[in-house]
């Protein structure tokens, strides 16, 4: 299950609620392998909304313990997106960015960060994943796509810097992947989800996004989440078609350029596709996001899909409450 924001922090504190316990735990009932919760910020300032999910405090992490234990309780595996919104940052009285550019015209300017802020976001990401740590996750995955903090770095469309983080834009990214390592335990997987290339004038190509990626690999990345664009704002560049399985290429290119596990990602909610996608070995994992929310037990309901008729592989992933059912 692909991290998708819920919006609906209801106090403002960033702290998971009745809702999302719900809503994570239903995924596991249906036969979810792994979820990952939604782009969850390292700083009050950090989230897209004030509706968002933060990890920026000890107080948080009971909440989000509880719904890990249970979505465990099911047999599935969880983790969470670890991020910072940066210059999409909606509700920010001053959002902060690389440089100060913004998003577009419905945006507020972002502030460009000084050096010294940069170096305390990379504390504030380790100091989040050590509360996921602590809270049972399973895995993290950093949100380096999208338009977000660490793609604005990367990204030579947002990062205009004249310091260390503008000679070197891939550094801020490869100083937050060594820092929350340092926090997670050796055998646990680090996920980065990216934005394979960007489809704006002066943005980057998949040749040039996969030397960037290529440094978070050697930093402590073990599986690239990939996705594309984000950086520029919709109807403002040429995009390629999208079509099901549109992003699945892109998936290919970094596996085969990286020579480590990939996740693909984008309208692969028809199961026979996604089936597809795993057995020609374009992607080691499939992402469903938007089928997931229409569907809390898709992954059941794929499995009956795709399954050869009569073997009752997907009998050992039914609830018994359920078994009646099916």
């Amino acid at each position: 299950m692909a991290p998708m924001c819920q919006y609906s922090v209801e106090a403002k504190d960033g702290t998971p609620n009745e809702w999302h316990y719900v809503h994570y735990v239903s995924r596991a009932v249906g036969g979810t392998g792994l979820i990952i919760m939604e782009m969850t910020d390292v700083e009050p300032d950090g989230r897209i909304s004030d509706r968002c999910l933060g990890l920026w405090s000890d107080e948080q992490i009971p909440a989000y313990r509880r719904i890990i234990s249970e979505v465990h309780r099911y047999g599935a595996k969880i983790g969470i997106q670890i991020a910072h919104a940066g210059r999409k940052a909606e509700d920010a009285i001053e959002p902060v960015a690389p440089s100060a550019i913004a998003f577009s015209e419905a945006y507020r300017t972002p502030r460009a960060l000084k050096t010294e802020e940069v170096k305390e976001l990379v504390v504030k990401f380790r100091e989040a994943a050590r509360r996921a740590v602590e809270a049972g996750v399973d895995t993290i995955e950093l949100h380096g796509a999208h338009g977000y903090l660490i793609h604005q770095f990367h990204s030579p469309v947002t990062n205009k810097r004249d310091d260390e983080y503008g000679a070197d834009r891939a550094l801020f990214g490869v100083e937050i992947i060594q820092a929350v390592r340092s926090v997670m335990p050796a055998d646990m997987p680090l996920l980065i989800r990216v934005s394979a290339a960007e489809f704006s004038p002066g943005g980057y190509s998949l040749e040039e996004g996969i030397e960037i990626f290529r440094r978070y690999r050697d930093a402590g990345i073990d599986m690239f989440h990939v996705s594309s664009g984000g950086e520029a704002p919709l109807g403002g560049a040429p995009r390629p078609a999208i079509y099901a399985g549109y992003q699945v290429p892109f998936a290919r290119a970094l596996k085969d350029a990286l020579g480590v596990p990939v996740i693909a990602v984008g309208l692969l909610d028809e199961p026979k596709l996604a089936n597809a996608t795993i057995a020609h070995g374009h992607a080691d994992l499939v992402a469903v996001a938007r089928g997931m929310l229409r569907d809390p037990y898709w992954a059941l309901h794929a499995l009956q899909a795709v399954e050869e008729k009569g073997s009752g592989e997907a009998a050992a992933f039914i609830p018994r409450q359920y078994q009646r059912g099916y």
